[in-house]
C-alpha cells in the first residue's frame, strides 16, 4: 500500500500563498508609510506624496517635487533602504509564485504526457479509492507500467514525486481516456465507487480499443451483467469477496491462512504463484509435453495449473499434457525458485 504522509496535504500552492499575502501586506504597507511621511512631514499633497512615494522605492532617481531638509534626506535614505528590502522580498516571491502556478505546471504536466505516450501495452487505472490504491500497489510489486486516471487533484498530488505516472480528469470522458493511451493499452481496471460510472467508462473503452482487456469493479450483483454486456472481460465485487473471506476464516481457517501466503511478497518463508507464456517457455517455437520441459528440476518450482488457447484451466496438469501455443502456465515456489524461474525463461 501507498503511504500517503499527512504533512503532504500542506501543498507548495498553499505555502506560497502564505508567503504571498505576507509580501502583499510588505509592499502595502511601505507605501503606506512613504505616502503618510511625505504628506504629514512634508507637508506634500496627496498627488506628490503618491509620486515621491513611487520614485523613492523605484528609486528611479527624478528630482524631488521639492526641496528636501536635511531631516528629510536622512528619513528619505533609510525609507530607501528599508523599501529596498521589503520591495525585493515582495517581487521575489510573487515572482516565485507566478512561475510555480504556471510554469512549473505545465512543466511537471508536460513531462508526465512525455513518459505517458511512450507507454505501450501499460494498464490504465480509473479511480485511485481504496481498490486502486491496492491495484497500484500489486501492479509496482510486479513492475508493470500503468497509469492513475482520477478527478481528485489532492489524492494524486502524492504520485508525481513517487514517479508514479497519472492524469488529473473524469475517466468517464473519451479525451482523458485518450490523453492515459487507451488505444495503445492492453488493460483497463475500473475501480470507481459508481457502478453507472464504470459501466459508462467500459463502453468508452471498448470503442476506442476493441482489443482491450477490461477488469471493473461492482457494487450491486445486478450491476455485473450490465457490466460484462458492455464489454468487460472481468467484475469483481469487493464487498462480495470479503464477505466470503471472513466466513471462510470460521470454515476452514488454516486454508484461507495458507492461501494468504500465496502472494508475491519477497519475505522469508512466503510462497509465490507466477503464470508463464508459452513463447517464454518454448523459446524454439514447438509445441512440448511438460515432462520434456523438466521445469521442476531447472526452477524447483511446480505447475500447478494450466490455461489453454480456448481460455479454460486444468488443476495439476498431468506431465503428459502438451504445452501449445498461446497458453500458459501456472507456477508455485519460494520466492527465490520464483526469482530463479524469472531469470531461466527472461520474464
Amino acid at each position: 500500500m501507498i503511504y500517503r504522509d499527512p504533512l503532504k496535504k500542506i501543498s507548495l500552492k498553499r505555502y506560497l500563498g502564505s508567503r504571498i499575502i505576507v509580501a502583499l501586506i510588505l509592499l502595502g504597507g511601505v507605501f503606506l508609510v512613504g505616502i503618510l511621511g511625505y504628506k504629514l512631514f512634508s507637508g506634500y499633497t496627496w498627488v506628490d506624496a503618491i509620486y515621491m512615494t513611487v520614485i523613492t522605492i523605484t528609486t528611479i532617481g527624478f528630482g524631488e517635487v521639492q526641496q528636501l531638509s536635511p531631516q528629510e534626506k536622512i528619513l528619505t535614505s533609510v525609507y530607501i533602504i528599508c523599501s529596498i528590502f521589503f520591495v525585493g522580498y515582495a517581487i521575489s516571491v510573487i515572482t516565485e509564485y507566478m512561475l510555480s502556478k504556471n510554469n512549473i505546471g505545465n512543466l511537471r504536466a508536460k513531462k508526465v504526457k512525455s513518459k505517458i505516450d511512450a507507454l505501450k501495452d501499460h494498464i490504465i487505472v480509473c479511480g485511485y479509492g481504496r481498490n486502486g490504491d491496492q491495484a497500484v500497489s500489486k501492479l509496482l510489486a510486479y513492475n508493470k507500467n500503468f497509469v492513475v486516471i482520477d478527478n481528485d487533484e489532492k489524492v494524486l498530488e502524492p504520485l508525481y514525486d513517487s514517479g508514479i505516472l497519472y492524469i488529473h480528469g473524469n475517466a468517464t470522458e473519451d479525451e482523458v481516456l485518450k490523453q492515459a493511451g487507451i488505444e495503445r493499452a492492453s488493460t483497463l481496471m475500473c475501480t470507481l465507487p459508481g457502478d453507472a460510472d464504470n459501466v459508462f467508462i467500459v463502453l468508452s473503452a471498448k470503442q476506442l480499443n476493441e482489443k482491450l482487456k477490461i477488469i471493473s469493479r461492482a457494487t450491486k450483483e445486478s450491476t455485473t451483467y450490465k457490466l460484462k454486456l458492455a464489454g468487460a472481460d472481468n467484475v469483481i465485487m469487493p464487498d462480495k469477496i470479503g464477505g466470503d473471506h471472513m466466513a471462510s476464516l470460521v470454515v476452514t481457517p488454516d486454508l484461507v491462512e495458507f492461501l494468504g501466503h500465496l502472494s508475491v511478497s519477497r519475505q522469508e518463508g512466503s510462497i509465490n504463484i507466477e503464470e508463464i507464456d508459452f513463447d517464454h517457455i518454448c523459446t524454439d517455437g514447438k509445441e512440448h509435453a511438460i515432462k520434456e520441459l523438466d521445469l521442476r528440476k531447472k526452477t524447483g518450482c511446480t505447475v500447478i495449473g494450466y490455461r489453454a488457447p480456448d481460455g479454460n484451466y486444468s488443476v495439476n496438469p498431468d506431465a503428459n499434457m502438451v504445452i501449445r501455443k498461446n497458453s500458459k502456465l501456472i507456477f508455485i515456489g519460494k520466492p527465490e525458485q520464483i526469482e530463479k524461474l524469472k531469470q531461466t525463461y527472461k520474464v
